[in-house]
Formats: C-alpha cells, structure tokens, sequence
C-alpha cells in the first residue's frame, strides 16, 4: 500500500487559532516533514473555498496556488488535490496552471478532478449550482481537454459545455504523456465510467462494503470501454485518530470537537466528529487500524491518502501511525 497525507489549509477549520499570518508557515513545515519521510509519497490539499461543516469566516487556502508553492518548497513527495472541481476554473487554463506546476516541481503534480459537490461555495462564487447531468459532462469535456492540452500541446473541442479553439499548452508537463488522472468520486453509472476510460487512479469510499462495490462497477466499465482494470490504482481518503489505548482514541476525538464548538456549535461540531471519524477504519489504536486498512487492501485498495485533523497542533498522531501502521501495511 501507497499513503499519501492531506497538509491542513483550514478547509475543515484545522487552522483555527493559528494567526493567517503564520498559516503559511505550518503548512509549509508540515508539507516539508512529509517531504523528508519517505513514508509519504504525496502531499495533498482540499479544492474548498468555504469552511465545513458550515461555511464560516475562518481562512480557507486556496488549492492551486498552494500546489506552486508546495512545488518550490519541497523537494521529493508528490503534488495532488483531492479534488480539483472542474467547474471552478476553465479547463484549458487549468492545464495550462497544472503544466507550470509540474515545471515547477520538476515533475511532482498529479490532477485530481472531479464534478464538484459544494452548493453553497458553487453559489456564492457565482457559478451556479447546475444539476449532476451538467457538472459530469463538463468533467467528461474538461478531461478530453486536458489530455489533448497535455498530449499534443494544444487543445480544441466543440462541446457542449467548454469551446477552445487551438488553446496552446506550452510547454507541456514534464512528465512524459501528461500529469496522471485521479477521477475522484463513485457516481456509479458516469463517474466510474469516465475513471475506465481516463484515469490512472481513482478514489471512492474506504469502507469495505462500499469500497468492494465500486470496485466491481469500475471493473465492468473498463471491460465496456476497452480499458485495463488492474492498470488503474484504487485510493481512498481516511480521517485519522490513533490513539495508543482506546482512551487515547476518545480524548484526541474530544479535543477536536473542543477545537470546532466555537466556530460552528456544540451540536455542529459533534456531528461533524461523528460523521468525519468515529467508527470508520482509521480511527482506534494501531492494531485495530491496521486490522480495518488491511481489510480494505485486501479487496484492492493500493492507496490511503490520510487526513490527521489535529495536524497543525500536534503531530503525535501522525508519528504513531508512521511508527506502528504505515510498516506493517506497506
């Protein structure tokens, strides 16, 4: 198994308390310890504008122009966003921004895309809320349009939702044959058939049941479209709290309810530890962690990308799991 680990940027309100003038600062160490620990091929960030569980006025850093400043200050782990929402930027200027990026990086970036789910954030920046139909098709033409931008240099297509006319992609990535596709999301008649045809990794939910699901429909859409299944990795986000002892486990879950309630309520913030964390398969001492990823690897999982709420505050967490998780699943 592959991990990958998620640099807090206040999306899930894990920055609060800490003066915007010094975020910067964390995250750049923290992406910059995951760069010297060979544990962690990648770093990741979340493409949010507003802060959940509710939106509030607390910072959320932006994806992209962290994925730059990522690329100039590290030197080894891999670049991704878990995931870039199409509909957010035009997608020949997002390949042109990716491109740079990999430059940048000397080859490090990896696009995850999907069709974006927000609706308020979608509404307030003035983009609508169009329905799934819509938001899928303009993953399907934006994905056409970045394979051709990032194949050939340029890119032109008549679609039904993006026009480019000789929209020029100069220079092309480093890496050879384009920046690698991550389809994220498990919509399960377009999502999943658009990840067959394009992706080189997917990332669907973790938990067994749902996981062996998708994975038996991603199966049946690459045998429809000619695509290898076993050449696409399969990756999944997990919520991290690894405590030595389940005691351990029930104070790090209280601390972060404690960290949200001033922000978004008692009620908001329990459920939001509720629905992040309590009872799925990183969440408990070390044995039991690696018990429920290796139950998930055993059905196909080749990559956890890891989210430690508590991040910014406290690495403790993080090097338990490197000391006692990441060795006995790898």
């Amino acid at each position: 198994m592959r991990f990958g680990i998620f640099v807090p940027q206040g999306w899930r309100l894990d920055l609060v308390g800490i003066d915007p003038a010094e975020q910067w600062s964390v995250m750049r160490d923290l992406a910059r310890r995951a760069d010297a620990n060979p544990d962690w091929e990648s770093i990741w960030v979340y493409d949010h504008f507003h802060t959940v569980p509710v939106p509030t006025e607390e910072a959320t850093h932006e994806a992209w122009t962290l994925m730059s400043a990522f690329a100039a200050s590290t030197e080894r782990v891999r670049l991704g966003q878990m995931c870039t929402a199409m509909a957010y930027r035009n997608p020949a200027y997002l390949a042109k921004v990716a491109a740079t990026v990999d430059h940048v990086s000397a080859g490090r970036v990896e696009m995850g895309i999907g069709a974006g789910w927000y609706e308020h954030e979608w509404r307030a920046y003035g983009y609508g809320f169009p329905p799934a139909g819509e938001r899928l098709g303009r993953l399907r033409e934006g994905v056409e349009i970045f394979r051709q931008a990032w194949s050939t240099g340029a890119a032109t297509l008549d679609g039904k939702y993006y026009q480019v006319n000789g929209a020029i992609v100069r220079p092309l990535p480093i890496q050879e044959g384009g920046i690698p596709l991550w389809i994220a999301g498990g919509g399960e008649k377009v999502t999943l058939r658009i990840a067959a045809q394009y992706a080189q990794y997917t990332n669907f939910a973790g938990e067994p049941e749902q996981f062996a699901h998708k994975s038996e429909l991603l199966r049946g859409h690459c045998a429809e479209v000619g695509t290898d299944f076993d050449a696409i990795t399969r990756s999944s986000n997990f919520n991290v709290a690894i405590g030595a002892t389940e005691a351990e486990v029930e104070d790090r879950l209280a601390a972060l309810a404690a960290r949200l309630t001033p922000f978004v309520g008692a009620d908001n913030a329990q459920q939001q530890v509720n629905d992040m964390l309590r009872g799925t398969a990183a969440v408990g001492t070390p044995e039991q962690v690696v018990e429920n990823l290796s139950r998930v690897r055993g059905l196909g999982l080749g990559y956890a990308i890891l989210n430690f709420p508590e991040a910014a505050y406290d690495t403790s967490g993080m090097e338990l799991f490197e000391r006692e998780v990441i060795p006995a699943l790898r």
